[in-house]
């Protein structure tokens, strides 16, 4: 399977659109519903959802975002801070006049979902977290993820960036050979290349520690929310997944078995199925 046949018989639109002086990269699909705003890992990219936009397009309008400083999408100036990410998805939502949306945030789209509903509880509908990094700061996957990114950012390797496809995997048949050609052109862009050090700034230990996702603001999120783990994940274990769950009220945990740190990429029916009956 290739992207473009994960999207045969969906109509969408690759777009840019200007948000706060940062032209920003979306994918949409669906032509009714509520939004849907779907949000990617670290060093990731809106291609993390392609498997998932056809099912979600059915019932939803779907905005598949390029974040901050990732993908296509520019970074004015600065450290990329979850403040400065939720600040941009804000912008987004106003750019669109959509007052309210869905979220699905994977990783570090987790953890600025799960910010901006304790922080703007009259944004969020409902709340997907998979995988959400950001309860914890663990200087171990700090390092791997810092060392892992940066390795395939400055080398010109195509197999750097299949090595860090692969610690998103349990199974690395996921990893085709068109997502590693997407991340390494991504990687490669000059204006990413430069900017690295801003976008890896969350590796760092001061600037994680003061923006963690701490369980008085999980206890503050009033969105019914959905999270979803793959048991395989390597950057976090399942009891940091249960805390999150025991920190948001009424929340929901579901594991999934031989799945790695991209449960929608590698289990994508039954992620697809489980998530749009939640939305819905």
């Amino acid at each position: 399977m290739t992207i473009w046949t994960d999207l045969t018989g969906t109509a969408f639109e690759m777009s840019y659109a200007p948000v706060n002086g940062a032209r920003t990269r979306v994918l949409r699909a669906g032509q009714g519903g509520e939004a849907v705003v779907m949000l990617h890992g670290t060093s990731g990219h809106l291609e993390a959802f392609i498997r998932n936009v056809p099912a979600f397009s059915k019932h939803f309008a779907v905005h598949a975002l390029d974040m901050l400083g990732h993908g296509y999408t520019d970074n004015p100036v600065g450290d990329l801070r979850i403040p400065r990410y939720v600040e941009h998805v804000l912008a987004y939502l106003d750019s669109r006049g959509i007052e309210r949306a869905h979220f699905i945030g994977e990783s570090l789209g987790g953890w600025v979902a799960g910010r901006l509903a304790a922080d703007h509880p009259d944004r969020v509908g409902r709340l997907v977290l998979v995988a959400p990094g950001g309860t914890v700061a663990n200087p171990e996957v700090m390092d791997r993820i810092r060392t892992s990114t940066k390795a395939a950012v400055t080398g010109d390797d195509r197999d750097l960036t299949r090595e860090r496809l692969h610690l998103l995997m349990h199974d690395p048949v996921n990893v085709s050979d068109e997502l590693v050609d997407v991340r390494h052109a991504i990687y490669h862009r000059p204006e990413f290349v430069s900017g690295i050090d801003q976008l890896l700034c969350l590796q760092n230990i001061e600037n994680r520690t003061e923006d963690l996702l701490t369980a008085e603001q999980m206890a503050r999120i009033s969105a019914p929310t959905l999270i979803v783990w793959g048991a395989e994940n390597p950057f976090g274990d399942i009891p940091e997944a249960e805390r999150m769950r025991q920190s948001i009220t009424g929340s929901l945990l579901e594991v999934f078995p031989e799945c790695g740190h991209w449960p929608q990429h590698e289990h994508s029916d039954r992620f697809n199925e489980l998530a749009v009956k939640f939305l819905l």
